[in-house]
């Protein structure tokens, strides 16, 4: 992994969306820091991290927001779409609901952003698959149907985490300019997120993997 202090030449604005409780946090940290919190609590509102990827070198700085998916937080997270050019879509294979909802999560993001956003969808806790409730070939039917990519995943074990990444930063590279994009609001919205998670009394253990 690339020392994020390192100069870059593209950023790119990811958003890391699915209902609460998929696993988006234990993919960001396996996303940004390889490693996993296993005493992470459900998201406030919105996390931040980062991480430097060399596609065709050119070093791309991958910023990535992990937002909350309680209904609540929707109203105040239309915000973060804004300069997103990528959204890794999240469902828990052991939760249908989670996979049910998908069709929610989809109109909100083609209601937000660019045509030309990448997506990629993710079928999380495959370390779990003897609970499984939604099948591969549905995962797979529904990304087919919609014209996104789609791997399942564990944050647990890694299994096709860094590949999921590493498809959609790709994916977009090629449908975007070479050029730094990102927005110049980015420190705002982290003081935003502190804000929200400072004040929320809400604040309960997440059990997703």
């Amino acid at each position: 992994m690339l020392d994020i202090s390192s100069e870059f030449d593209i950023s790119y604005k990811v958003l890391l969306l699915g209902d609460s409780g998929v696993g988006k946090s234990q993919l960001l940290s396996r996303f940004v820091k390889q490693e996993l919190n296993m005493h992470s609590k459900s998201t406030i509102g919105v996390e931040f991290g980062s991480r430097l990827i060399e596609i065709d070198g050119k070093v791309v700085k991958v910023m990535i927001w992990d937002t909350a998916g309680q209904e609540r937080y929707r109203s105040i997270l239309n915000t973060y779409y804004r300069g997103a050019v990528g959204v890794i879509l999240v469902y828990d294979i052991t939760k249908h609901q989670s996979f049910e909802n998908l069709a929610i999560w989809l109109t909100e993001i083609q209601e937000h952003v660019n045509k030309n956003t990448g997506i990629i969808l993710i079928g999380n806790k495959t370390d779990i698959r003897d609970h499984r409730a939604v099948s591969l070939e549905e995962g797979q039917q529904f990304a087919i149907t919609h014209g996104i990519n789609f791997l399942e995943a564990s944050a647990l074990d890694t299994t096709n985490v860094e590949i999921a990444l590493e498809t959609l930063i790709k994916d977009i590279y090629k449908m975007i300019p070479a050029q730094k994009s990102g927005s110049d609001n980015d420190s705002k919205l982290v003081d935003i997120s502190k804000n929200l998670q400072n004040n929320s009394t809400s604040k309960k253990k997440s059990k997703c993997c």
